[in-house]
């Protein structure tokens, strides 16, 4: 057992840093969406109380990009207090592919100045949102791309497994997926985002018995804002979602 003087330490540590790791900066945005027609797309860096540092910088993410072909201007900005930056991503004109969607990371971490206290524990803060890069010209409407999703469910032996395949040029990304028999929940899932062309298995205890299920899902577009998507599914037919209802994000 740990000593009293000990309790007592450890209290104060997660005081200072519940205390340093609030973030000062908050962003004009929760994703980016890079129109391929335009050489660059903007984020807003809005900060509050303190002066910070801003350091920011774009990544490839779990993808299998050599080299991300994108640059932050500036790349690190002192922000004074109720003072916002405008962040300059730019893009290099190649490296992506152009007959579909594809997505990089924006980071944007919060420097702070070093503390005039003894004794205190500062972090670097960072926030991290998707940048969405879509090609000129590019078939399709993202808007309708979570309609064109087709889900199944499977049997796999004495189980069965759900499947949704993304056939658009596209991303979706979808947030609260259930499926449902009557009002018993059979399968949850929080979050997860579907590439284009890709098609992805979803580990679950369903069982060939469960005919008839209804499975829902919400979308979030471009905007931040969610919608609801709902289709009934059996273990025999493919099937696409139908809008159900939207939630608005603030």
């Amino acid at each position: 057992m740990l000593p009293r003087s000990m309790y007592s330490v450890l209290g104060l540590l997660g005081m200072l840093i519940a205390a340093q790791a609030t973030a000062s900066i908050s962003l004009s945005a929760t994703r980016v969406v890079f129109d391929g027609a335009h050489k660059e797309a903007n984020v807003t860096v809005r900060n509050g109380n303190q002066e910070v540092l801003v350091q920011s910088w774009v990544d490839s993410g779990e993808s299998e990009l050599a080299q991300v072909p994108f640059a932050i201007t500036p790349p690190l900005a002192r922000v004074l207090p109720k003072q916002e930056q405008l962040l300059r991503i730019l893009y290099e004109g190649q490296g992506l592919p152009t007959d579909r969607e594809s997505v990089v990371w924006l980071n944007v971490q919060e420097i702070p100045q070093a503390s005039g206290q003894a004794n205190t524990l500062q972090l670097a803060v960072r926030q991290r949102i998707k940048i969405f890069f879509r090609p000129a010209n590019l078939p399709g409407n993202a808007l309708l791309a979570p309609e064109q999703l087709v889900w199944q469910i499977t049997p796999n032996g004495d189980k069965a497994q759900l499947t949704v395949k993304n056939p658009s040029l596209y991303h979706v990304s979808m947030a609260d997926i259930e499926v449902k028999s009557g009002k018993k929940i059979l399968f949850s899932a929080d979050s997860t985002m579907i590439a284009p062309g890709v098609q992805k298995t979803f580990t679950s205890a369903l069982t060939p018995a469960q005919t008839t299920m209804t499975l829902t899902f919400k979308n979030i577009n471009d905007y931040g804002a969610q919608h609801k998507y709902s289709v009934q599914l059996n273990t025999t037919q493919p099937a696409n979602a139908k809008p159900a209802e939207t939630t608005i994000a603030f």
